[in-house]
């Protein structure tokens, strides 16, 4: 499968190309869902149960969903959206599209699932600001919290997810979501995640220029997606972003096109 994924740069003043739309394109195989198999444990002790409770306490869900089976009759070894290793610890947990509110702050109970190596709360109405409580995460290595619904400053606390493969922080614009990335920058946020393969910050507030992002994310060596559309990313592309074409994208017969012509810069 092909996947095509765009970014916008905005040139300044100095630039008289307007916008410039690039597109990705690469074969892969559903880079979004988990790079894991889902582990049934149904039948083994799970000793995690009061976590998962705490944290459907915490939740307020429309529709139930994927959440109705929680409680303290059933097995909780058997809730589907929920995957254990032969332990019975809880290593994925995906509780995506199922219209959820309420507050995950620092001392939710979900962030006391140290075993988690897989985590999924994207599209749900978490209308709060980003809790910082994930760098209790040392095993996670696919974050996906695209339009989770947090708004704000991204916190430090993400770089320290050294084991990342996957992180997804999207945030579409039409929800009304505003998240940025100042203190942390996108370079601090970044620069201990070494192994990450797809990285995808669509609609996050970074405002850099070409010569930061660029070098920023040409150390990313193991980078084979990356999608920046309105990002509020400046040029021209620093020569330094060719370092990130030839030792991830090339490798994976990636093809890198450009709508416009790049008459100020060179890659």
């Amino acid at each position: 499968m092909a996947l095509v994924l765009m970014g916008q740069l905005k040139y300044g003043q100095r630039s008289h190309l307007g916008r410039l739309w690039n597109f990705i394109e690469l074969p892969l195989s559903s880079p979004l869902k988990s790079p894991f198999p889902l582990q049934s444990a149904a039948g083994k002790y799970c000793d995690q149960r009061q976590l998962l409770l705490g944290l459907k306490n915490s939740l307020n869900s429309i529709s139930l969903g994927k959440l109705v089976n929680w409680n303290q009759t059933t097995d909780c070894c058997s809730w589907d959206e929920a995957s254990y290793d032969a332990g019975g610890r809880v290593i994925g947990l995906d509780l995506s599209n199922q219209l959820i509110s309420g507050a995950i702050d620092n001392s939710n109970s979900l962030f006391r699932l140290q075993h988690l190596q897989r985590l999924n709360l994207a599209h749900n109405r978490l209308i709060f600001d980003f809790p910082s409580g994930f760098d209790k995460f040392a095993n996670v290595s696919y974050l996906n919290l695209s339009n989770a619904g947090f708004k704000g400053q991204i916190p430090a606390e993400i770089s320290r997810m050294t084991r990342l493969v996957t992180l997804d922080l999207s945030a579409s614009l039409l929800l009304g979501k505003s998240l940025k990335l100042e203190m942390p920058n996108l370079e601090m946020l970044v620069r201990n995640l070494t192994r990450l393969r797809f990285l995808h910050l669509d609609g996050v507030n970074i405002s850099a220029r070409g010569n930061e992002w660029c070098q920023t994310l040409s150390s990313l060596t193991n980078l084979q997606v990356l999608s920046l559309s309105s990002c509020n990313l400046s040029g021209p592309i620093d020569s330094s972003f060719s370092k990130l074409r030839s030792s991830a994208w090339t490798a994976t017969n990636c093809l890198l096109h450009f709508q416009n012509s790049l008459q100020n810069s060179e890659i």
